[in-house]
């Protein structure tokens, strides 16, 4: 058998038959059989889980604990290299497990890659489950776009800084600041040279920081809306809204504080860190 171009990558915590819509789905995604390397976080389904990725030709690996979403997939690649040690992919898929890719998903965004040489990752147009498009290729978050967005965001959806920072009316191939975590494809060689997520961001702003750092290197971070997954929302975790929510407001502080890291300012990072504090108190108040 000739050697995948892609591996998928995904992490997973208690996501039950979650899995089962997504693997299916990636078998439509390509016309080539893709790996698949899920990195369990320490489910409590952990049997169930093995089950039903053998029977999708899945492999399951233990992260060695939860390690997060940017923990996991790096845990993910590394039982990659032990499946595949001489047969690196060129792209690795990296997404949630409560996606579900539409047909030829994955064809579309190796395509694009292809064709556009400058581009280091792609994301696909990510609908929600009423078919709505989310915004998934963002513009990097600067003091005021998130200060507005931060401020008005719930009390005024469509204020202007929201507007510029989340870039919901442009559902065309173009570059982005980032892409959404969801779902994305990124050059393999680029991911390791990046050494993957940074693991200090448990949950929100790891894709944020590697879309940074991928433009940093001179690639392109692409949107490719031809390709189209569903994000389910099956496995997020609305029960737990108020630990979200605090999460990631700790995780916007910690990547607006190495912005904006110079020893002179400080008392920017200071208001930063009491605002988002603040803010996160409010939204988490009920």
């Amino acid at each position: 058998m000739s050697r995948a171009r892609v591996a998928v990558l995904t992490v997973t915590y208690n996501t039950g038959e979650t899995i089962r819509p997504f693997l299916e789905s990636v078998r439509r995604a390509s016309s080539t059989e893709l790996p698949v390397v899920i990195a369990d976080n320490g489910s409590a389904d952990l049997p169930a889980l093995r089950a039903i990725a053998e029977a999708y030709g899945a492999t399951v690996v233990s992260s060695g604990g939860n390690r997060g979403y940017g923990g996991g997939i790096d845990a993910a690649l590394g039982a990659l290299d032990d499946e595949l040690p001489d047969e690196d992919p060129e792209f690795l898929l990296v997404t949630n497990p409560d996606v579900v890719l539409e047909d030829g998903a994955v064809d579309e965004l190796v395509a694009a890659a292809d064709r556009l040489p400058t581009g280091g990752s792609f994301g696909p147009q990510v609908l929600d489950e009423h078919g709505e498009t989310y915004p998934s290729a963002r513009q990097l978050p600067s003091l005021r776009t998130g200060l507005g967005h931060a401020a008005f965001s719930r009390l005024w959806p469509g204020n202007p800084w929201s507007q510029r920072y989340w870039s919901t009316t442009r559902v065309e191939e173009r570059s982005a600041g980032w892409l959404s975590g969801a779902c994305f494809l990124i050059r393999t060689s680029l991911f390791r040279e990046l050494g993957g997520f940074d693991e200090t961001y448990f949950m929100y702003f790891e894709d944020v920081d590697l879309g940074q750092r991928v433009g940093e290197t001179g690639a392109e971070n692409v949107y490719v809306p031809t390709a189209r997954v569903v994000h389910t929302g099956a496995h997020s975790t609305s029960s737990n809204r108020k630990r979200m929510e605090i999460e990631h407001h700790r995780s916007a502080y910690r990547f607006l504080s190495r912005k904006y890291r110079a020893w002179w300012l400080w008392p920017l990072r200071l208001v930063l860190r009491v605002g988002l504090a603040t803010r996160a108190r409010w939204v988490t108040r009920k």
